[in-house]
């Protein structure tokens, strides 16, 4: 039982499985950065009080979920999404949509999977792989992060699926509900709509730990970390950062990349000058967040450590959210074609 799929590699596990997805429901046009840019996934949160591998919870993209969801909405596009409580029940369903020919997008956690390297496996359950046949006992998966194609044995797809802790995927499977014709004005109108969405939450959303205020307020702590945290715990946040913008998918750096091509991609439906030029912003932007990454690199190893190396870390990231709060400025007034 194996269906007729094209693998599609992508800088992002979400994207990746949204733009298969929707290729392979005759989208053609779909690309990573439209994905990622129509669903609004560019986005910066700091949660002190949820810790994951014994540190803050700290994410440079969206909720999970969320690009397909808008990607799919945005362009008229109606999904099935389950969870379960019964794991027989949830191989059940997707082997269901297997023999009905509808590859699904399942949410896993990283740890159990055996194809990942293992400095790579550790407990995120965020994961996005799309299985796309059986054979024998073993699953077919496209992870979008991976050259190739792979394959899970039975048990350990279960193990992931249903793997415990924070963003527990219960079993989850999400795909299109039925084949669409998209038509290019859809696309324009869904790139305004994730635009003004992803203005929304970078400037604008509630509180002082998402978006634009939550990228300063990270900083601000990072500064009172070495004397209130001692050395080694204060390494040990700055790592998690690390971890969570550079090897979670694509991060703080790669994430604003894709934005940046977005913007670049969004000029052809929408042959807006200022476009290419705020695309630019973000790219600058992906640059310092890969310096900052590398400064907290450096303090966790050892290599630095003053309280003056805290306060460049510090700065990196105010100087990043001046920068993204400019460029979602910009944006704001940007004067859209009908």
């Amino acid at each position: 039982m194996k269906l007729d799929f094209q693998h599609i590699q992508a800088a992002h596990c979400e994207n990746g499985v949204t733009t298969s997805l929707l290729r392979h429901n005759g989208i053609e046009k779909i690309t990573e950065p439209l994905a990622f840019g129509i669903g609004s996934g560019l986005f910066y949160i700091y949660i002190p009080f949820m810790k994951i591998n014994n540190g803050p919870a700290i994410a440079f993209r969206t909720q999970p979920g969320l690009i397909f969801k808008r990607t799919c909405k945005s362009l008229g596009i109606q999904i099935i999404r389950k969870k379960f409580s019964s794991k027989e029940e949830a191989q059940k369903v997707l082997e269901d949509c297997l023999r009905a020919g509808q590859p699904v997008g399942c949410q896993v956690g990283v740890y159990y999977l055996t194809y990942f390297p293992k400095e790579y496996r550790f407990h995120f359950n965020a994961h996005n792989i799309i299985v796309f046949g059986k054979e024998g006992d073993d699953y077919l998966v496209s992870d979008p992060v991976m050259e190739q194609t792979t394959s899970l044995s039975s048990y350990e797809l279960e193990r992931v699926r249903f793997a415990k802790g924070a963003f527990a995927p219960k079993g989850q499977l999400y795909y299109p509900k039925e084949r669409v014709h998209v038509t290019d004005d859809q696309i324009k109108k869904a790139i305004r709509t994730g635009i003004k969405r992803n203005i929304r939450d970078m400037l604008y959303i509630p509180g002082n730990i998402a978006g634009i205020r939550g990228i300063k307020y990270t900083a601000n702590k990072i500064r009172k970390w070495k004397d209130k945290l001692g050395p080694q715990k204060a390494g040990s946040y700055l790592a998690q950062l690390v971890r969570m913008q550079e090897e979670i998918g694509t991060g703080g750096g790669g994430f604003r990349f894709i934005y940046g091509a977005f913007l670049q991609q969004a000029y052809a439906y929408h042959p807006i000058d200022a476009l290419p030029e705020i695309s630019k912003k973000f790219t600058q932007t992906g640059d310092l967040w890969r310096t900052a990454a590398v400064q907290a690199a450096g303090i966790y190893k050892g290599r630095l450590g003053s309280q003056a190396d805290f306060n460049t870390m510090s700065d990196y990231l105010l100087e990043i959210a001046e920068l993204e709060k400019q460029a979602f400025v910009d944006l704001s007034k940007v004067k859209w074609n009908t």
